[in-house]
């Protein structure tokens, strides 16, 4: 458990021992002559039909079955790693995951920016990316627009994941693992065909848990802060009457208790300093005031146990059919998600609670105790008004947070595709989705230490004292296709065009009787006085009493064109042109959200400082995204293949979360970046040195900038959000025969992440909140966000054991050098503070399989 650093446990010990003793087998048995080494050629789906690798006129990464298993993947986390160009945020909760491919990002509570095929079928939720990945048989990532193949959102690329398939009469796994901090993992399959081989059944299960790397220091627990659990069950049944039918059927059920918002909050302010020392802090602590986000020592001190819980079904089928001349598919999917999360509040530094008698009495408490908050936090006995609160104290100053994003979905596809031995090829299809999901984000009292999984209640517990709740309804509805045709025996010319209509509607289910307990619809100028409720619990409705506003609806869609070129040099060389164009819907904010910040940021934070505006509306655009590529794959001889590309990418209303606390509580918007400009390189290479070891090494390197950006117009020049300056990923994969049943087996990776920025304000200046409060002590109280970035890190995983035919047994350890690194900053720019997660910390353990 990591309060600061790791400490030497027993269970390393013994890690240290299976190590130790499989390294030292080769010395002590005979040593094998090394071979000539060649290359296995990888198969894809990347386009819809099974073709060599090498085929494929656009940028590729596939982590074959034997990658998956020497490395010990099962989670997204695990492979985004080894693509180049590809980076993930999961930080805050299980359903939420940034994907950031070639410096296109998802948004929070807006779509997902790539496709997510499982078996052939477009899984829609944005949730359903994180999750235990068991028996997976091969991950292909595609970069670049993929909506003509693989659906709606695939403006950045596409994640093709294939699952197992039973070959034997009855074959199986069982795998455990055990590590520290407390965490475990089983799970296992059992599968078969029958006699006639026309049915074809697997099912699994899966469970883990582990009580997190992190402690929480006011209440002495080790299992409250980044604790996580989770379980999946599933099957699948494969009929196949004949030599031209094939019907798959799946279902799958899981659930996920664990923890949520492992944040600490941070300050940006530079006279905060100032003032803080006039207001008595010693300095070392009032330095705290202006921190950089990579210096900061991590303290988890909430009144709260956070939760979030998570519910998951899925069933699907789809069926192949031969038609002689073409292939025809048909598939359905029904998912059910539903995820809340409740944990401590932000509030405490605004003041709302600071009159209601819990507030004073836990501030009493806390600072009475001897207790020590993360500078420059400081609490004065009796009297929140002198304190100095951050986020997630152990008082109940903070109020709580609760959260819920629960989403049903059923789509259904046709597809017709023609044979592959023939000059011209080409597929054809329709597509057909609906959504209904439902958001709600809720700020409670916080009365007595607990929170009420309800968005809207009047529990004396936790009464909500201000709402955001909408349901959101989508229907989607394309077509599509795509030729590809040989103009020569080495020269391939293919077109594929999408058109995604989508419409949507939003209704407010805010009750608009409901009326606050402090909360105000006018910023207030004594925290102390002016807090005196009576208003409705959506800053919205101040302004429309109604909520008729509320509920609209809008029709999006766009034309989604790519366009490709192969042209096969040599036997061993090809090179690739492409040229495409990416789609994202718009869609609506919950509602309020412009009212509230203009009211609370613009008129208090903003106004008369000459600073810009923040403007943000109820609704967002769509993302449209022009791609253009070029480049090339080859082998020299047959141990080695590499491949390089060059791309570039135009951007228009890039989709970006913001975060906003203020005197209204808490809001998560989306917002727009006009124009964005993206170029960038990748080269990649796979070398199998001798019969017992590969190497591969990859990088990305890429520039951006935001040419125009109407929601924060300051901010232009600066650098796509989410977006690391460079990835790359260099690994050693080793296999050492030690008997003729019997291997030495060690997998080495090193992954590299470049400096990010997170939000478009950057190296620059922001007008704060607490602005009006700090006037009378120092000249502003502007947040310097130079100090928002995350610094690059490099994350080393080392596993080394033995395999038999059936077995394996394996010492593992990831982030062996322990580095210190940051999952997520989200900066709350007029705040003055960034919310900020760690990454996680080394952790060792033992894995061991049979297969039978």
């Amino acid at each position: 458990m990591h309060s600061s650093v790791n400490e030497f446990s027993p269970l390393r010990g013994a890690i240290a021992s299976v190590a130790a003793g499989a390294l030292a087998l080769p010395v002590m048995l005979s040593i094998p002559v090394a071979g000539a080494a060649v290359m296995e050629e990888i198969v894809t789906t990347a386009r819809g039909r099974a073709e060599s690798l090498a085929d494929v006129p656009a940028a590729v990464s596939v982590i074959t079955a034997d990658t998956i298993e020497k490395q010990g993947i099962d989670r997204v986390e695990e492979f985004v790693r080894l693509v180049p160009g590809m980076s993930i945020v999961n930080a805050a909760e299980v359903a939420d995951t940034q994907v950031n491919i070639r410096g296109i990002n998802g948004a929070r509570d807006a779509e997902v920016n790539y496709a997510l095929v499982v078996d052939g079928i477009v899984m829609t939720n944005p949730a359903a990316l994180n999750r235990e990945w068991s028996n997976i048989s091969q991950i292909e990532v595609l970069k670049g627009p993929q909506g003509a193949l693989y659906g709606r959102n695939a403006a950045a690329g596409a994640i093709i994941i294939n699952t197992l398939r039973p070959s034997e009469p009855l074959e199986g796994q069982l795998k455990a693992s055990a590590a520290e901090d407390s965490t475990y993992s089983l799970n296992g399959r059992l599968g078969g065909v029958n006699s006639d081989e026309t049915l074809t059944w697997l099912v699994s299960a899966d469970w883990s848990t582990t009580d997190g790397f992190y402690k929480d220091v006011y209440n002495n627990r080790d299992d409250t802060i980044d604790n996580f659990e989770d379980w999946n069950v599933a099957g699948r049944l494969i009929w196949e009457p004949n030599e031209q039918l094939s019907v798959d059927t799946k279902i799958r059920y899981g659930e996920v208790d664990a923890a949520s918002i492992t944040f600490n909050s941070v300050f940006h302010i530079p006279n905060f300093v100032t003032a803080l020392g006039i207001f008595g802090q010693p300095p070392e602590r009032a330095a705290a005031g202006y921190e950089n986000v990579n210096e900061h020592p991590f303290q988890f001190n909430p009144n709260i146990q956070s939760f979030n819980n998570q519910e998951s079904l899925e069933f699907s089928i789809k069926a192949d059919y031969d038609l002689g001349w073409a292939d025809l598919v048909g598939w359905f999917l029904y998912s059910d998600i539903d995820n809340n999360l409740g944990a401590d509040g932000t509030s405490g530094a605004f003041g709302f609670f600071w009159s209601d008698q819990r507030c004073i009495d836990t501030t009493t408490e806390v600072a009475n105790s001897g207790f020590v908050l993360g500078a420059p936090q400081a609490l004065v006995p009796g009297l929140p008004q002198f304190s100095v609160y951050g986020a997630y104290t152990p008082t109940s100053c903070d109020g709580t947070q609760y959260q819920e994003r629960n989403q049903e979905d059923y789509s259904v596809e046709l597809r017709l595709r023609s044979k592959s031995d023939q000059r011209l090829r080409w597929e054809a299809g329709l597509y057909y989705l609906n959504i209904d999901r439902e958001v709600g984000v809720n700020l409670g009292i916080d009365r007595a230490g607990v929170i009420v999984p309800q968005l809207f209640t009047t529990d004396p517990a936790n009464p909500t004292e201000q709402l955001v709740h909408d349901n959101f309804q989508t229907d989607v509805y394309s077509v599509f296709g795509q030729l590809a045709y040989d103009l020569r025996d080495n020269l391939e010319l293919s077109f594929a065009l999408r058109y995604d209509r989508e419409e949507r509607e939003v209704k407010n289910l805010v009750p608009v009787n409901a009326r606050t307990e402090f909360l105000v619809c006018t910023p207030v100028l004594d925290p102390t006085t002016d807090y005196v409720g009576g208003d409705p619990i959506n800053p919205g409705l101040c302004v429309d009493p109604t909520g008729a506003s509320a509920n609209k609806s809008k029709t999006f869609d766009q034309w989604q064109p790519k366009l490709s070129l192969r042209w096969n040099v040599t036997d061993r060389l090809i090179a690739y042109g492409s040229a495409g164009v990416g789609f994202k819907s718009g869609g609506f904010n919950n509602f309020g959200s412009q009212a509230t910040v203009d009211q609370y940021i613009n008129g208090v934070a903003v106004a008369g400082t000459g600073f810009s505006r923040v403007n943000i509306s109820d609704d967002f655009k769509e993302e449209t995204s022009k791609s253009y590529e070029i480049g090339f794959k080859s082998d020299i001889g047959d141990n080695f293949r590499w491949e390089g590309a060059a791309y570039w990418v135009e951007v228009d209303d890039q989709q970006f979360f913001e975060f906003f606390v203020g005197q209204f509580g808490l809001l998560r918007v989306v917002s727009n970046i006009d124009e964005t400009t993206i170029k960038g390189i990748e080269l990649g290479a796979t070398w199998a040195a001798t019969d017992w070891l590969s190497l591969y090494a990859n990088g990305n390197w890429i520039d951006t900038e935001i040419d125009k950006n109407s929601a924060r117009p300051d901010t232009v020049g600066n650098e796509a959000p989410y977006t690391p300056k460079y990835t790359f990923a260099f690994g050693a994969d080793f296999t050492w025969p030690l008997t003729s049943s019997l291997d030495l087996i060690a997998n080495l990776s090193i992954n590299g992440v470049g400096k990010t920025w997170f939000h478009v304000v950057q190296d620059q200046q922001r007008p704060t909140i607490f602005g009006p409060a700090l006037a009378a002590v120092v000249p502003d109280a502007n947040g310097e966000y130079s100090v928002a970035r995350r610094d690059s890190y490099e994350l080393i995983d080392l596993r080394v054991g033995i395999a038999g035919e059936r077995w394996t047994l394996t010492a593992f350890g990831t982030n062996i050098t322990d580095e210190k690194w940051l999952q997520e900053v989200i900066p709350a720019p007029e705040f003055g503070g960034s919310f900020i997660h760690p990454g996680s910390r080394s952790r060792f353990g033992i894995e061991a399989s049979y297969r039978f």
